[in-house]
Order: C-alpha cells, then structure tokens, then sequence
C-alpha cells in the first residue's frame, strides 16, 4: 500500500517493536527492504458492503492487484490514525469521512524483504465515492459474501498484505486471542 506519496517523501522506519529507529525516503525503504509503517482502511457503505478495487499499474507496490482496503505508508512523524484518515480520504475521493476506529496492529512480514508494521481501521462511508485515478483502476462495493468467495476462489490477485490483513480481521471478529496482533 502506498498511497499518494511519491518514492522521495520521507517516512519513519521501524525495528521489531514498532519503534522508530530513524528516517528514509519512501522507494529507498522499498529497495533496501527497510520496516517502516503502513494503515489499511477497511471501507463499508451504508449497505455494509465493501469497497474492493484493483491498483493501477503504476503503483510502486502490488501494481495491478485487487486489495478490500485503502490506506497507505504512514508519513514521518505521523501517527497511525492521522494517516488511516487522510489516506481514507485521498483513495476514496471524499472528505469528511468519519474517523476511521482502529481495530488492531501486526507486522506484516513476507519473508522477502518486505516487512511493515500493518495498522486495520474500520470506517463506514456514506458518501459518494470518487477514487483517485491515479491509485484506483476499478472499484465496487461488494457484499461481504462476495469478497470472501473472490477470496477463497483465488480468481483475482490480491495484494498479499491486504489479504493477509483480511485473513486476520476474520480471525479478531472470530474472538481467537491474539490471532490478528495486538490491539
């Protein structure tokens, strides 16, 4: 997830504990591979349905995959929060969405140089969405139903943190302790 900061904008990179260890722009922490912070923003309508959309291909990370979330990096100095709203509000077009409610924190680690601390908020928005072009190719609200069959049909690529986040909040709605990260 990378919102709309562009690969030269600063961000803070973090150790294992999510603490901040120091500074590095953007595409320098992708290519090095550095942990930084990250928001996911699952997004409902006044349906409860989900907003899913595909990235567009230009996209620093995951071009062109399908992703049930928007958010994005957490900028230098900027706390989770702040960023899950902005980032909210960039994606989807709109402003004066509700504060996203933070559900729980993981860190997300592929194994391949790919690790963030992974931020999951929860917001409702019921207004009409405009995603921005250069982030989002398609979109949809979907039932919920329908997501978890796209999911577990395996039909569409997904960004594999988004997906990971998602198996998680299953996982915290379950009640299992300590299944998604901490809160």
């Amino acid at each position: 997830m990378d919102g709309r900061m562009s690969a030269d904008e600063i961000i803070d990179i973090v150790d294992e504990n999510d603490r901040v260890t120091g500074r590095a722009p953007r595409g320098e922490a992708y290519a090095r591979g550095l942990r930084h912070r990250c928001a996911f923003v699952l997004v409902r309508d006044a349906g409860g349905r989900v907003f899913v959309h595909r990235r567009t291909p230009g996209k620093l990370v995951f071009p062109s995959l399908y992703d049930m979330f928007v958010g994005g990096v957490v900028a230098a100095g900027e706390g989770y929060d702040e960023a899950a709203l902005r980032e909210a509000e960039e994606e989807l077009g709109v402003s004066g969405l509700p504060r996203p409610r933070h559900l729980f924190t993981f860190l997300y680690d592929d194994g391949a140089g790919r690790s963030w601390w992974s931020a999951v908020y929860e917001v409702r928005c019921e207004l009409p969405v405009r995603p921005q072009a250069e982030e989002v190719a398609w979109h949809d609200f979907l039932p919920e139903a329908e997501v978890e069959r796209r999911v577990a049909e395996g039909g569409w690529e997904w960004v594999p943190d988004g997906l990971e986040a998602y198996r998680r909040l299953r996982e915290w709605r379950s009640g299992r302790p300590g299944a998604a990260g901490r809160r």
